[in-house]
């Protein structure tokens, strides 16, 4: 048998992920954890990182890398009320950098915490009722889901399946308690894990519920999702999808992005029971010895989609049903204030890349305050890193109108469809994956590639780009018409011939580009867009229709619709 990978072992000794973790942030030698510790920090909910901007000028002057550490919430399905919001302000603004992150995982970074204020920063969570456990690391992470609040009964019961399934996949340990919030220290062996046994998942792990027409959580990216299925205006059931996941390694063929395989339908009282089955199947199946090879979608990919059906059904004890139809028609976010059918409304804010921080032309952090100070309702993160002023009643709207207006909050809004949907990651210069800038990156790609639209008279047509620092796929840079994935400092791989729903793949058209290089590819293919394009058809549905791009990449790219 092939040896495990190290992090198996790390797992396994750590007593239900206590190991020395304790000791390790209690030491004020250093600004890092012992190695073992920040591999068992993940399941807490942080990442241990350093400023790469600074990094040389530290070993010059032989100091360690200024060590911080990036701390992510558990937010199931982005809700977050306005008290939250302000306790989430104040972490900001004394222990992290002064800045909030929206992720596409619907919930809130903090970045730049100092160790010796990690402890500070979990006791001020738990007073606002929000932890971080689980959001990182070898388990289920944030379950996201279709963020349009209260539009529907069924998004309402949809909101609580995913806090229900949430909590469903906690680890049980008290590990957690015991070291952040001083909780009592156990003696003897670890609680016992009922889904993920001692060792936990092979790999990360991420679940998503999505209501149809519009696909905003991309669905099929995730390695277990569920689609809404809403008969008669009630939520009849859901469609199961397992198997996405969109991380790749440059060079290495056989990592590759794939969309989630359509399993069945399940009524919603199975939702938990399935949601089990196929964690614990991944669990017992999933390869630990080559993490590049762990997520659940080679095992699908190795041992077939009927094979994991089966074993999932054996498990949770229901047989799933024929896959209902259903239709998406979008994957963004809607903007500006929408009613739902209970009379309230809500108010989505274009947030670019989710950096919501003081500037002087922007100074969104504060503006976002003094909303919350007088909102009555709650917010909603988006998976598109956007912000949803939710529940407002027909009178509080001027006054809230009034605080977008004055801090600049819609300035991005009126600047175009392209703005309007970009997504990129953090990546330079805390994410230790990073080859290349992306959020940073993003403002200056976009001028460029908006310029190109402009010389064709495009500017005003929706297109999806999304830029990543490295492969991992944060950004679900894969499902986009266009797509840059870092390869080196300055330099990316493009992808084309995503859809605005979802539901593709796009493919690899040229690697290793400088800027010059991607608006010299991208040139030619917009002017013939421009030129070509049928009535209402998007970039990358034309790149197929014209044979301008290759054939689907890889395995999974097609995804099975019900009929």
């Amino acid at each position: 048998m092939a040896d495990l990978a190290p992090v198996e072992r790390i797992k396994a000794e750590s007593r239900g992920l206590r190991g020395t973790l304790a000791h390790s942030v209690a030491d004020r030698a250093t600004g890092a954890l012992a190695e073992d510790d920040a591999q068992l920090l993940r399941l807490h909910g942080s990442y241990q990182q350093d400023d790469r901007d600074i990094r040389d000028e530290r070993r010059l002057q032989k100091l360690e890398p200024l060590w911080r550490f990036m701390v992510r919430l558990r937010l199931p399905g982005g809700v977050c009320s306005a008290a939250q919001w302000l306790a989430i302000d104040d972490i900001a603004r004394r222990y992290a950098n002064g800045s909030l992150r929206l992720t596409t995982r619907q919930t809130f970074q903090f970045h730049g915490i100092a160790k010796g204020d990690l402890k500070t920063t979990m006791a001020a969570l738990n007073a606002a009722l929000i932890d971080t456990i689980a959001t990182c690391g070898d388990v289920n992470r944030n379950v996201i889901a279709s963020s349009n609040p209260v539009e529907s009964p069924a998004h309402a019961e949809v909101a609580d399946w995913a806090r229900r399934l949430s909590e469903h996949l906690l680890p049980k340990t008290r590990a957690y308690h015991e070291i952040w919030l001083d909780g009592e220290k156990l003696e003897g062996p670890a609680e016992a894990e009922p889904v993920y046994g001692a060792s936990y998942l092979p790999r990360k792990f991420k679940a998503a519920i999505a209501v149809p027409p519009c696909n905003d959580v991309d669905v099929f990216a995730h390695d277990l999702g569920f689609i809404a299925i809403v008969e008669d205006g009630r939520l009849a059931g859901f469609n199961l999808t397992v198997g996405g996941g969109l991380g790749a390694t440059h060079g290495d063929p056989k990592t590759f992005p794939r969309l989630a395989d359509l399993a069945g339908f399940l009524p919603p009282e199975s939702l938990l029971a399935v949601a089990e089955a196929v964690v614990t199947t991944q669990r017992d199946f999933g390869d630990r010895t080559n993490r590049k090879h762990a997520r659940l979608k080679y095992t699908i990919a190795d041992r077939g989609l009927a094979w994991f059906v089966g074993e999932v059904e054996r498990r949770a004890g229901i047989r799933l049903g024929p896959p209902r139809p259903y239709a998406f028609t979008s994957n963004g976010d809607r903007f500006g204030w929408q009613q739902a059918l209970d009379g309230r409304w809500h108010r989505t804010l274009r947030i670019p890349a989710g950096r919501i921080a003081d500037s002087f032309d922007r100074p969104w952090l504060s503006g976002l305050r003094e909303i919350a100070r007088v909102h009555r309702g709650d917010f909603r993160i988006t998976a598109n890193q956007n912000a949803t002023i939710a529940g407002v009643e027909g009178g509080a709207r001027a006054a809230i109108d009034e605080l977008i207006g004055r801090y600049r909050l819609d300035a991005v809004e009126r600047a175009g469809p392209l703005r309007r949907d970009a997504l990129a990651c953090v990546a330079l210069p805390t994410c230790p994956l990073a080859m290349a800038e992306a959020e940073r990156y993003l403002p200056q790609l976009l001028g460029r590639v908006e310029g190109l639209l402009e010389a064709h008279g495009l500017a005003g047509l929706p297109l999806s780009l999304r830029v990543t620092g490295c492969p991992n796929g944060c950004a679900r840079p894969y499902l986009a018409e266009i797509g840059l994935i870092g390869k080196a400092p300055g330099r990316y791989n493009l992808q084309l011939g995503g859809d605005a729903r979802g539901e593709r793949l796009n493919v690899l058209y040229a690697e290793n580009l400088d800027e010059p290089q991607l608006l010299s590819a991208l040139a030619p293919l917009i002017a013939a867009y421009a030129a070509e394009r049928g009535p209402d058809e998007r970039f990358g549905d034309f790149l197929w229709r014209s044979r301008r791009i290759g054939a689907p990449a890889a395995a999974g790219a097609a995804v099975k619709a019900a009929t």
